[in-house]
């Protein structure tokens, strides 16, 4: 029997149990991951930004989090010596009605205690010339990684620490017993006194096998790219994002430079068929079957059918994604948008049609759930798990 099981290989499930195995030690720590590499979900398919917090209400989970994981991981990628870089990121406000919740932004981003700066548009063009706007906040905390190199370290030090990684474990069926949890995967199965879900994309789904019932379910929206051709990879020395809307769910599309060098456009935000179809057009009737049924899926539909047809169009119809781009960097061409595999965003949903923008967690007496875990959970991938640790110290406190 395991002292700990952990479902899910990507940051935050490797986090976790490297944070087990830091508050326990010599505990048997096992972490099933269901496909035949680490990663390969979420954290393997986003924009690889060190965020710094400067959208998140000050106070909620995400700021604080964002804010503690931000330094959390530089410190884990100096050590490890993993490249990142703190590149800085402009949020650019390219008319009148952005320049007032740029005012705002920048109100909270003080708040939050991020390091930042109002720039007019003649400084702007100064540190970006290829980028038009009324004028930007400078945010000089957030930085660039590959996360996927973080979780190859991540799962070295699990191994070194004596955690057992299993891949290719698909968790089909959960039981919590009096005294145990067993994880069946298939043909195989697991015992463990605790178990601790980071299951993503599949999030709603673990947690009903272990008998909870959250209130929510997933639904999985596409975040598309484009890849910037090599010869353009100089056209910006930091990151490049907008204005947020408030009345939209998500950010909007951003440049954003590589830790390989190279630079990215994206993502939007479409309306997924498939939770794991990352080929445009991917339809997966099993989940299109669930979300079809859940009131809460037909609420968010109602109150977002213009952006969301918008997002669309603009799928299918490259020239709009490029209106899009061209609104801050109006130098981009058709020519540039080059083929880059998509993300898809694991969106927690409540059945009165609420989007849960902060991190949501679950438990029953012997489990932890993360059950929304949204940008920026990458970056906030080790205080998550500190929390987790805590409810788990808590949950073993009351087995006692």
């Amino acid at each position: 029997m395991y002292d700990f099981c952990v479902i899910g290989g990507g940051i935050v499930g490797l986090a976790s149990a490297l944070r087990l195995l830091a508050a326990y030690p010599g505990a048997s720590v096992t972490v099933l991951e269901k496909e035949d590499a680490l990663a390969r979900h979420q954290t393997g398919h986003n924009s690889g930004v060190i965020h710094a917090g400067i959208y998140y209400a000050p106070g909620s989970l995400k700021a604080r989090l964002c804010r503690a994981g931000a330094a959390a991981t530089k410190e884990f990628c100096t050590k490890n010596q993993i490249p990142f870089e703190t590149c800085g990121k402009l949020v650019v406000a390219t008319n009148d009605l952005e320049m007032q919740r740029m005012a705002a932004l920048f109100e909270r981003a003080r708040l939050n205690g991020i390091d930042c700066e109002l720039i007019d548009r003649a400084e702007m063009l100064n540190r970006e010339p290829q980028i038009e706007g009324l004028g930007a906040i400078f945010v000089r905390e957030t930085g660039i990684v590959d996360y996927r190199a973080v979780c190859a370290a991540m799962a070295t030090q699990i191994e070194v620490l004596g955690g057992v990684i299993e891949r290719n474990c698909e968790a089909t069926r959960i039981e919590e017993l009096d005294d145990q949890i067993v994880v069946h995967a298939n043909d195989r199965h697991w015992t463990t006194r605790q178990l601790v879900a980071c299951a993503g994309l599949q999030a709603d789904r673990v947690a009903e096998m272990a008998g909870i019932d959250a209130g929510f379910q997933i639904i999985p929206f596409r975040g598309e790219y484009f890849r910037l051709p090599a010869a353009r990879n100089g056209l910006v020395r930091s990151l490049i994002y907008p204005i947020p809307d408030p009345d939209l769910p998500f950010l909007g599309i951003h440049l954003t430079r590589m830790i390989d060098g190279g630079i990215t456009v994206g993502p939007n935000a479409v309306l997924g068929f498939a939770r794991e179809g990352y080929p445009k057009l991917s339809v997966s009737p099993r989940d299109m079957a669930r979300f079809m049924v859940f009131p809460g899926f037909w609420r968010v539909i109602r109150q977002n059918w213009r952006s969301g047809l918008q997002e669309m169009r603009d799928s299918l119809w490259r020239p709009g994604y490029l209106a899009a781009c061209r609104k801050y960097c109006p130098s981009l061409t058709l020519q540039d948008l080059q083929p880059q595999e998509a993300g898809i965003r694991a969106q927690a949903v409540l059945r009165d049609g609420t989007l849960v923008h902060d991190f949501l967690f679950a438990r029953s007496r012997r489990s932890v759930h993360v059950c929304n875990a949204p940008s920026p959970a990458a970056t906030s991938a080790f205080p998550i798990a500190d929390m987790i640790v805590d409810e788990v110290k808590a949950q073993r406190s009351e087995l006692n």
